[in-house]
């Protein structure tokens, strides 16, 4: 146990390292103080406003005061997530001591988080083009975008749920539960802004 034990501090330290460097971006926010009140507000309309102004912050350059480019710049930052969890769970699988129950729900897990990066992935490359459509064009690529990052949630969520129970108490619950809840929360918000940005769009009150 003790071994296992210390396998799991080591896979989740470097977690907290990236996490810590990619919040910590260099970059001077107080140069563009509308871009970051900008950001604020927009954040408020998410489920995590804290979260949100945290992971975004160091987006003013390229957000400015585009909604689109916010949204880009949320899934991005749900991709990186996605992708170190998605890793992470993957290196789980390799670890011996964990209990069949739990094996199969890391297994299920890693299903759940390839589809989960696979469709904010392409969330992004379609979020991409709707800067330059309009009309039909612009309804049906923002659709596809709500649906895969819509999708990607569900998948995070049902990844979660595969370790519900009290069988399932241990480091490895713990563990992926940890790294999967933050992308659920960072991709609750990038679902959020995109649907803010989406119906404004569609309103007529903005053209990016």
């Amino acid at each position: 146990m003790a071994k296992l034990t210390n396998i799991f501090f080591l896979l989740l330290f470097p977690f907290q390292y990236r996490l810590h460097a990619a919040d910590s971006t260099t970059t001077d926010t107080s140069s563009a103080p509308q871009a970051t009140d900008f950001i604020k507000a927009e954040c408020r309309a998410t489920r995590y406003p804290a979260l949100c102004v945290q992971c975004l912050s160091n987006y003013t350059p390229p957000v400015q005061q585009s909604q689109r480019q916010l949204a880009q710049a949320a899934l991005s930052v749900s991709l990186t997530r996605a992708q170190s969890a998605s890793s992470f769970v993957s290196k789980l699988a390799r670890i011996r001591g964990i209990k069949p129950m739990e094996y199969q729900a890391v297994k299920d897990c890693i299903q759940n988080m390839g589809d989960t990066v696979d469709q904010l992935s392409r969330s992004m490359t379609e979020l991409g083009y709707l800067g330059r459509v309009a009309g039909q064009d612009f309804d049906w690529r923002v659709s596809n975008v709500q649906t895969w990052v819509s999708a990607a949630l569900t998948n995070e969520n049902t990844c979660m749920d595969g370790f519900q129970g009290s069988a399932m108490d241990g480091n490895v619950k713990v563990a992926i539960r940890r790294r999967v809840l933050d992308c659920a929360q960072v991709t609750s918000n990038a679902l959020a802004l995109v649907n803010r940005f989406a119906s404004r769009h569609k309103a007529g009150d903005l053209l990016d």
